[in-house]
């Protein structure tokens, strides 16, 4: 069977079972556990032939059963009817409790798919190709495809564990992490900085064997705290050729921002979930569930508080290496917000450079109402002198349109964003900004401008937005009625986060 082949195959049958009530997202999950089965099946024959060992079906106490089936493709394989949804369902339950990252991609693993006969086309599917042999990207294409589209299903949610990939690798081309080099992502949801910092250092460099060991098993660290986005983050990265079946996984299910782990990384490239507030849900004295604030009290935070996106800011800033750099997808609270964050945005310009910072447009992100950021900043060993000499941005948010199905945002459309920023040598710039030419997105602003401004706040825009103005070249009708839902939804959020501190009171 050619690629495209396989990748239609794999379409029509999600949605065929889609029909039946499966969801891409138990569809995804479905295909991420058959495949890690198949997949280790071939490395146990030749050439490869990894002796990876697989248990035998657990009891309900986690114990192998003496004379139970063997938890392989082989038996699942074999199996048709109401004996193999049976024998599937057993098989996931079992592989749960193992250890390393076995155990981690099948962790409260379920059986979705009901129908036996669907299932057994799923497993037959899968079972007619060789994946060892299959290219990375092939297997990679297929994946992120199928990933992409359940982060389109607005219901599941998911949209909020995927960053849109062309913003991914616009900020990895204006980074340009190194080989040998260490990259983290405490809420790295299903893997994308590191697809994609991974596909620039193999692109960009010619790596020797030291080099690409390293790359495969030494490059990333990850947190991730949900179990499903965390298995798919896995199974992406296997599928790209990063980690080995069986060696301890690289990606932690611990909440990064409980405490400092003590680990410093020489890149960090991350965009931290959605939602202002972290909180944990309680039952009360009257038995009622309600939320409550969670704040992260740590030694090594500026300030103590419940907004999740300063915290994720401090808690990167303390895992960078001392000549570290950061590139973070934040909301626009970060950027304005009074009390905890004006101190953080003081010591975040003390401490380290920020040199830069990319204003964002909504119709992005698949979590409608979103506007962000790209914050980019460079640790610098501690010191008295303040690190932060001045701050370049990019506005492209002021009159530009962009959806995410009729015109969706593409690396090109923010090649000038990175042609701008200059990465061989970001300290040779040149502001499009003028006097002569308001119209120029590209403009720096000295520390001593920001620091008295009030709050210090970076919230800063100087484009007129021409949809005030110039009514005879408004965008079109539906780019119009989507922009306005954006805003909308926006406005929404925002009122619920208020609803939300409002009922913790």
């Amino acid at each position: 069977m050619t690629d495209s082949t396989i990748i239609s195959k794999i379409w029509n049958l999600a949605n065929v079972l889609r029909d039946d009530g499966v969801g891409y997202g138990d569809y995804l999950e479905q295909i991420t556990y058959l495949l890690f089965i198949k997949m280790a099946d071939e490395l146990n024959k030749p050439p490869y032939n990894k002796g990876l060992k697989f248990p035998k079906l657990k009891d309900i106490e986690g114990k192998e059963i003496d004379d139970g089936e063997t938890c392989d493709w082989e038996t699942l394989a074999a199996k048709k009817g109401a004996e193999l949804e049976a024998f599937y369902s057993q098989l996931l339950r079992s592989l749960s409790s193992e250890k390393g990252m076995l155990g981690q991609i099948f962790t409260k693993s379920q059986n979705k798919i009901q129908d036996p006969a669907k299932l057994l086309r799923v497993i037959n599917l899968i079972d007619k190709e060789d994946w060892s042999l299959m290219g990375a990207d092939v297997k990679g294409k297929i994946y992120e495809g199928l990933l992409e589209k359940n982060a389109e299903d607005t219901k599941s949610g998911a949209g909020q564990y995927f960053t849109p990939r062309s913003l991914i690798k616009t900020i990895v081309a204006c980074v340009q992490p190194q080989p040998l080099k260490s990259i983290a992502d405490p809420a790295c949801g299903t893997g994308g900085f590191f697809l994609a910092a991974y596909d620039w250092i193999v692109a960009s460099q010619r790596l020797d064997p030291e080099q690409k060991k390293f790359l495969k098993n030494s490059t990333f660290h990850g947190n991730e705290i949900v179990a499903n986005t965390r298995r798919m983050c896995l199974m992406n990265m296997f599928l790209h050729n990063i980690g080995e079946i069986d060696n301890a996984s690289f990606l932690s299910s611990a909440d990064a921002l409980i405490a400092d782990d003590g680990k410093r990384y020489d890149y960090i490239l991350a965009n931290p979930p959605f939602g202002k507030k972290s909180s944990m849900t309680i039952t009360n004295e009257e038995g009622d569930i309600e939320k409550e604030d969670l704040s992260y009290n740590r030694q090594d935070f500026w300030e103590t508080t419940s907004n999740k996106q300063l915290n994720f800011l401090q808690h990167i800033r303390t895992q960078l290496k001392a000549t570290g750099q950061a590139a973070v997808v934040l909301p626009d609270n970060v950027l304005f917000e009074g009390g905890a964050g004006e101190k953080i945005r003081q010591e975040l310009m003390k401490t380290t450079d920020l040199h830069t910072i990319l204003r964002l447009l909504t119709g992005i992100f698949y979590r409608p109402g979103v506007k962000a950021n790209v914050l980019f900043f460079d640790n610098k060993p501690g010191g008295k002198e303040i690190q932060t000499k001045e701050i370049w941005y990019y506005d492209y948010r002021t009159n530009v349109h962009h959806t995410l199905k009729k015109k969706p945002m593409t690396m090109n459309d923010l090649a000038d964003f990175v042609e701008s920023y200059n990465p061989e040598n970001r300290h040779k710039r040149k502001e499009t900004w003028s006097e002569e030419n308001p119209e120029g997105r590209w403009r720096k602003y000295s520390y001593d401008e920001i620091i008295a401004r009030d709050k210090t706040s970076l919230d800063i825009f100087w484009l007129k937005d021409k949809s005030l103005t110039d009514l005879d070249n408004l965008p079109d009708p539906d780019e119009l009625a989507d922009e306005i839902i954006e805003n909308i939804e926006a406005g929404l959020e925002s009122f619920r986060e208020i609803a939300a501190a409002l009922n913790t009171k």
